[in-house]
């Protein structure tokens, strides 16, 4: 408990220092003694203080969602970015931009959802079809399903005159984020407690079909539950600030180097290290080139990669 309350105390600062860093000014001095014609307790209520909400909510949620996904696949190095999923969700809400442009966010979120969820389940159907499931064959195959979606998605945008849309939309950047416009991610957090309700059951679809079923647990119906808290809060993210790469896979491994392999006992780190993680990333993004900013999915992309291939390259020795 006293690692994991210093864990917490390691992301509230983290968010704290959120509150404080960018190119308006926003400092305790500005905010008791603010200057002429500057509001910065207006900055912090309608920009800094939602974007450092968002940032833990969707980190929190992304973390989950990759632990949920590596159990179901059974595989360490699957998320919704390296599935197929968060593509398949981009491609729902392109789908919803060119059908309904006017549908509102929460439907353009339940599309999207739709996509993903299809998206996942023709992964894990793949999978089924591999007679060798190498460590590196399942993600490879997740990356390449990945591209081809992509790829429609990019053909299409195209085709409809809507690429630099969609690029603005899924760029994982939560500079746009303002108050009335990341409500959406509660849902997200909603679905990571589902996830915690029923981690128990998790851990057991984890273990494989034949052994779930002999305990007594349906394990299509905890596939088709865990399936879906991938999907909607893949979609969540996706809607909101776009798409963060590697988060999924690189956090819940690391938290289960020293936790182990039970999802309840890994959730509530992961989340908190998922939210510290993203909120890492996001300040890096704005501090490398200040005042411009770096959107945060590219620096979650670059340092997940290179979590991700020290992953493989550690479990490649501890196997040689």
């Amino acid at each position: 408990m006293p690692r994991f309350a210093l864990a917490l105390a390691l992301t509230a600062l983290l968010a704290v220092a959120s509150l404080f860093v960018g190119v308006g000014e926003v400092t305790p001095r500005a905010l008791l003694w603010p200057a002429p014609g500057q509001d910065a307790l207006q900055l912090l209520l309608v920009s800094r203080i939602p974007r450092t909400l968002s940032i833990v909510l969707a980190g929190a949620a992304l973390g989950v969602a990759g632990l949920v996904m590596q159990l179901l696949a059974r595989n360490r190095f699957v998320e919704p970015s390296t599935a197929g999923t968060a593509e398949a969700a981009s491609l729902g809400l392109l789908a919803a931009m060119v059908l309904t442009p006017e549908m509102p966010i929460l439907g353009k979120m339940l599309l999207a959802s739709g996509f993903a969820l299809a998206g996942t389940a023709l992964f894990l159907g793949l999978l089924r079809r591999i007679p060798l499931r190498s460590v590196l064959v399942v993600p490879l195959m997740g990356l390449m399903l990945g591209a081809v979606i992509d790829s429609v998605t990019t053909f299409l945008a195209y085709r409809f005159d809507m690429l630099q849309s969609v690029n603005a939309w899924t760029a994982g950047d939560f500079s746009g984020v303002l108050e009335g416009r990341y409500e959406l991610l509660w849902v997200a957090l909603l679905l990571t407690l589902a996830a915690y309700a029923v981690a128990d059951r998790l851990t057991l679809a984890g273990m494989g079909e034949a052994f779930t079923t002999n305990l007594g647990v349906n394990h299509a119906r905890i596939l088709a539950l865990g399936l879906g808290i991938v999907a909607m809060v893949t979609a969540a993210v996706v809607v909101t600030v776009g798409m963060i790469p590697f988060l999924g896979l690189v956090v819940p491994n690391l938290v289960s180097m020293f936790m182990g392999d039970h999802a309840r006992r890994s959730i509530p780190w992961i989340a908190v290290a998922g939210a510290a993680f993203l909120l890492a990333c996001d300040l890096l993004g704005r501090l490398l080139l200040y005042p411009y900013e770096i959107p945060v999915g590219t620096v979650a992309g670059v340092i997940g990669a290179a979590l991700f291939l020290h992953l493989l390259f550690r479990r490649d020795a501890r196997l040689a």
